[in-house]
């Protein structure tokens, strides 16, 4: 199944996507639902981020081919992490497809990418092993991880770095019954491919980081966990690009990008 979140005329809803039209549900995916009579184009609704979780986790350095480029570009000596390393974003820098990625005036750049697959949480999970933690997912969506690489440097947290306002496009559909582990996530800027890797390359699963959160956490619907990117993340973006990620099943996330006026 691949679901979607829709405003119609101010009016919001979950809705089942079927090639160019939309079934409108009744209720939310996240909990008792039922199609109803109602079909819409999809052309003719908004597309909304498929949902705003309560909780937003994120993988650290998930892929090795990540990990030495960053040690390139920086000079630093980042290491393979030992263990799921898990951090968290804010969903105010939640965007959907379609809507703009605004750099902040004050940026020092670069300002980046990052494609990532994220898993979708559908019902309250604890102490999940890894067998069975696959079983508390709806589903699967893209993610990109827009990154200040400059204040990343400098903010310990990583708050602005990576949570400013639009900084974290997610959508378009969540889409039900694929393996997480064999995906391939290819990554546009200006309807060039500059990125494309698959999930199979993850040094951590999904399944090992849902493990080790419900160790500590509740996972609850609608949590998300957005599992990381691979290769570089160039080029920069820069003022009036359009970045998309795609995925053959979920679909294109497309963000233009803009600049904020001092």
């Amino acid at each position: 199944m691949k679901f979607g979140r829709f405003e119609q005329q101010g009016r919001v809803f979950f809705g089942a996507v079927e090639g160019d039209q939309v079934v409108e549900l009744e209720g939310s995916v996240f909990e008792s639902h039922k199609a109803t009579s109602k079909k819409h184009a999809l052309s003719a609704l908004k597309t909304l981020v498929p949902c705003m979780p309560y909780n937003f986790y994120c993988a650290g350095l998930n892929y090795a081919a990540h990990i030495e480029w960053a040690n390139r570009r920086t000079g630093s000596n980042l290491k393979v992490p030992e263990k799921a390393d898990v951090g968290y974003r804010s969903p105010n820098a939640l965007i959907g497809t379609g809507e703009t990625i605004v750099i902040p005036a004050d940026s020092p750049g670069p300002v980046q990418y990052e494609g990532e697959l994220v898993a979708v949480i559908g019902k309250k999970a604890r102490g999940l092993s890894e067998k069975d933690a696959l079983s508390c997912v709806l589903g699967y969506t893209l993610g990109n991880d827009v990154s200040e690489r400059g204040w990343q440097k400098s903010d310990r947290t990583l708050w602005r770095a990576k949570s400013s306002d639009t900084f974290k496009p997610m959508g378009p559909f969540i889409v039900t019954g694929l393996d997480p582990m064999n995906l391939t996530i290819t990554v546009r800027i200006n309807g060039k491919i500059v990125s494309e890797y698959g999930t199979d390359k993850m040094l951590f699963s999904a399944q090992r980081y849902i493990s080790e959160i419900t160790k500590y956490m509740t996972l609850w619907p609608g949590d998300v966990l957005w599992l990381g990117t691979d290769n570089a993340t160039l080029p920069d973006l820069q003022n009036g690009d359009l970045c998309e990620i795609q995925q053959k099943d979920i679909g294109v996330l497309s963000n233009p990008v803009k600049r904020a006026s001092a």
